[in-house]
């Protein structure tokens, strides 16, 4: 049969010869739309392969993703003067199926695809990628994917649930226009499973792609974790992440938008989105500016960023506004200004001294902030921008610890925040000292710990560093948990197991060797 050896040829050529060997195939099924489902298989195999593997190379990625992306368009797609026409509605075909999980892939451009289920989790995505106005029939699972380029999602559409649970952003990101009918999940990375679920016979072969990113060690965070292993106060490990400017201007959420977890470096802009069920938004850098909420959560969690509120609903829903509520702050710490984040911070402060009904939402802020990844070494020279960035850090941490203090509620200090908790899960976090402070719970799980960490004389009532055996946090510098005590029922070498150290490590005054 000519496709068959098409297929064949694909496999055997290398090089230029299965360059050739790819648009040839490409060329066979646009004639017989029938093969399309056995040739999108076949090439999702070759792209699924390790890079460099059977000749799969570079170039040969690239060309593999052209001629699958002709094959997913509908025929009705076409190119005008105007630019491309929209498909139909209805496309000439059924929607494929594409699974890609854990592919290298270069340069993919699906724009205006129409898949089923598309399964792109731990993929690594290199150079310029566009989702640009493709359709989903069925669930979208971009789970734990890294994006080295930038990448297009706009005016997509997701007729089912769209995962991005611990995807890694590292450049600009744009979601603008994008329709999201059920679950928009940006939150963590990691599955809840049944103890007797068959898929756990097939996560030992899961693959994450490897971690590298700049002053961490890998947290190994896990791929899934038995069914109730989290507590109310935990959900799980880190969320998506992203480094560049990430923009969901007018996008519609009409199931939840749960981003809770997930990490902003850089602008967030979600102007005049509307949202329709749940929400878990609340980092410092976002931007809800026209943005509306339906206000119809049916009991679900809704959370907005300190500094924003719907206002009362209007007959397209409740618009967010800046909240007068807590003015003097005014989203200060979004603002690329480093002076102004600064006076952001005290500011937040101050609110919290003054008004203890907002002090944990002011912590959730000030930890939201020092969550925002790092993108520069912090090993070796740094421009001024970076000194003031790192500058800025210290200062947030420094208010968050004299306030956790109960020494420190003295005539002429802060009052102590007591119950407070500590939200900073994958946080990278240097000279941190919380010495002698007074926790409630605090989640440092896959957290990175820089310099000089103080914990001495700490008291928490319950801290996480690490998500079962994995997503362990990391010490760089010496650290000290001389008579600390991290829960209220275990020792400190209990919580915190194998986390990973690098320098000395004391623990009731006891002097333990790096790991």
């Amino acid at each position: 049969m000519a496709f068959q050896g098409a297929v064949r040829t694909v496999a055997q050529e290398t090089g230029a010869g299965r360059i050739a060997a790819l648009r040839r195939l490409g060329e066979l099924v646009a004639g017989r739309p029938g093969l399309r489902p056995q040739a999108v298989a076949a090439l999702a195999d070759g792209l699924r392969a390790p890079v460099g593997a059977d000749g799969w190379n570079v170039d040969a990625r690239r060309e593999a993703g052209r001629v699958l992306a002709a094959l997913l368009r509908p025929a009705a797609v076409a190119e005008t003067p105007a630019g491309p026409v929209d498909p139909p509605a209805e496309p000439d075909l059924p929607a494929v199926d594409l699974d890609l999980r854990a592919a290298t892939l270069v340069d993919l451009d699906l724009s205006r695809a129409v898949l089923g289920a598309g399964r792109f989790a731990d993929a690594t995505f290199l150079g310029v990628t566009s989702f640009a106005d493709v359709r989903f029939t069925g669930v979208a699972d971009f789970a734990r994917t890294v994006w080295h380029g930038p990448v297009r999602f706009s005016q997509a559409r997701f007729l089912d649930h769209a995962a991005f649970g611990r995807a890694r952003f590292r450049a600009d990101a744009d979601f603008t226009g994008a329709r999201f009918a059920a679950f928009a999940w940006f939150g963590r990375g990691e599955d809840e499973l049944w103890e007797d679920d068959p898929a756990w016979e097939s996560i030992e072969e899961t693959s994450p792609a490897p971690w590298e990113e700049p002053n961490e060690d890998d947290p190994h965070w896990p791929v899934a974790v038995l069914m109730g292993d989290y507590q109310e106060w935990s959900e799980g490990g880190d969320g998506a992440r992203f480094v560049g400017p990430v923009s969901f201007r007018q996008a519609r959420f009409a199931g939840p938008a749960w981003f809770f977890k997930a990490r902003f470096a850089a602008a967030a802009t979600f102007r005049q989105a509307r949202f329709a069920g749940p929400v878990h938004l609340d980092q410092p850098t976002v931007d809800l500016t026209g943005a509306t909420w339906a206000d119809t959560a049916d009991d679900g969690p809704v959370c907005w960023p300190l500094g924003w509120t719907p206002a009362p609903a209007g007959p397209d829903g409740a618009q967010l506004v800046p909240d007068d509520a807590v003015r003097p702050y005014a989203s200060q710490l979004a603002d690329a200004d480093p002076d102004v984040r600064r006076a952001g911070l005290a500011v937040l402060a101050d609110l919290g001294d003054a008004r203890p009904e907002l002090r944990q939402r002011v912590v959730d802020t000030i930890c939201g902030y020092l969550r925002m990844p790092l993108p520069f070494e912090l090993a070796g020279p740094r421009t001024d921008g970076q000194a003031v960035e790192l500058e800025l850090r210290r200062t947030a941490q420094r208010l968050l610890a004299a306030r956790l203090r109960p020494s420190t509620d003295t005539v002429g200090g802060p009052p102590h925040w007591a119950g407070t908790d500590l939200m900073l899960c994958g946080a990278t976090l240097v000279d941190l000292d919380l010495g002698g402070c007074h926790v409630g719970h605090a989640d440092f799980t896959g957290a990175q710990f820089h310099g000089d960490t103080g914990f001495a004389g700490s008291v928490f009532t319950g801290a996480a560093f690490r998500l079962g055996g994995d997503g362990r946090a990391s010490f760089h510098g010496p650290v000290s948990f001389a008579g600390a005590r991290l829960d209220l029922r275990r020792s400190v070498r209990e919580v915190l197991g194998e986390v990973t150290c690098h320098a000395e490590v004391v623990i009731d005054e006891a002097v333990s060797p790096p790991q």
